[in-house]
């Protein structure tokens, strides 16, 4: 399997901007595609962004001109550069990864609050 460490959480302002960074350990297996989703108090998980090894991009409607998705496969690093932040954008983030012959892995999430 493969485990994944979220990082770049936090509290901002209305307007203001995070990038969330998400670093796959080695792993016997290779990994295809990663991304973000995202599950805000009472909601249910939603898809926020992918991209897979041949750099197709994938953006959620929500996100779509403020969001982008990046990733480093040399550091099996997967980033999620967020702009123009909203309230609505609140939730705990989680990375996800799409592994080749294995079970999905996921992140153990990441908390991320914008104050109005």
């Amino acid at each position: 399997q493969v485990q994944l460490v979220e990082s770049g959480g936090g509290l901002v302002q209305a307007g203001g901007s995070l990038r969330l960074s998400c670093a796959a350990s080695r792993s016997p297996f290779t990994i295809d595609a990663m991304g973000w989703y995202r599950q805000a108090p009472g909601k249910p998980r939603e898809l926020v962004a992918t991209i897979t090894s041949g750099g197709s991009i994938n953006l959620a409607d929500p996100v779509k001109g403020r969001f982008g998705i990046s990733r480093d496969k040399a550091r099996n690093t997967v980033y999620l550069q967020m702009n123009s932040l909203k309230p609505e954008d609140t939730a705990v983030y989680y990375c996800k990864a799409w592994l080749v012959g294995a079970l999905d892995a996921w992140g153990q999430g990441t908390q991320v609050t914008v104050s109005s």
